[in-house]
């Protein structure tokens, strides 16, 4: 039986806290407090401590080499206003931050026709940061390691038919966009490509009725 393995939230925090002193990073050591304070009491679907997630995020982009202050920050605040209710322009961080977990956050505008329209603009908007950039690609990548545990069938198939349709083509133009950051895209797309192809094969039918709502055509 597989079951899902709970992370000592305490030894993670202990980790990252001493990782970013070493590094000097100042932004992301003031982030992973206000993340803990925050998502302190909530849980994920599968009952999991809430702040496993942007701990868990952080200690993989700090593996794969990334050691932006601004970076780190934007991923362990990636969900803060989302889950939390707190104003992006309130956040008590430098604006590089501020403007990476803005794009990090989905919004959906009066103009919108749909929910496809406020996808496709928002993963879109990525673009427009390069820490929000990897921030998405490390939180999908995290998400879909962990969906076989906490999602149905069909919710999977909705987010490996939107990794596919919506996400990679992004990391790949973002991948040309900010060439210092071209190796960890490169990375990041690699693992998320393998990751969502595994699921598919588990999830091809609910994957099929995702993409044609996602591309109109049918896989």
């Amino acid at each position: 039986m597989i079951t899902n393995y709970i992370p000592d939230v305490n030894k993670m925090y202990t980790y990252l806290r001493g990782n970013l002193t070493g590094a000097k990073m100042t932004e992301s050591l003031k982030a992973l407090q206000y993340a803990r304070d925050m998502h302190k009491e909530q849980t994920r679907k599968n009952g999991v401590p809430y702040i496993v997630h942007p701990l868990s995020m952080a200690c993989y982009a700090i593996a794969i080499n990334i050691h932006d202050d601004n970076t780190i920050a934007t991923i362990l605040l990636h969900d803060i206003v989302e889950d939390c209710g707190v104003n992006v322009d309130l956040l008590p961080f430098n604006d590089v931050i501020k403007r990476g977990v803005k794009y990090m956050t989905i919004v959906k505008f009066d103009t919108d026709r749909d929910k496809l329209e406020t996808k496709s603009r928002y993963f879109n908007n990525l673009l427009e940061s390069k820490e929000a950039v990897i921030a998405k690609a490390v939180d999908r990548y995290n998400n879909l390691s962990d969906m076989p545990f906490a999602l149905s069938d069909d919710a999977i198939g909705k987010n490996i038919a939107e990794t596919e349709v919506l996400l990679l083509p992004v990391l790949k133009e973002a991948k040309e966009r900010y060439i210092e950051l071209s190796d960890v895209l490169f990375a990041l797309r690699t693992n998320i490509r393998i990751t969502n192809d595994i699921l598919k094969k588990y999830n091809q039918e609910s994957y099929d009725k995702w993409y044609k709502f996602y591309t109109g055509e049918s896989k």
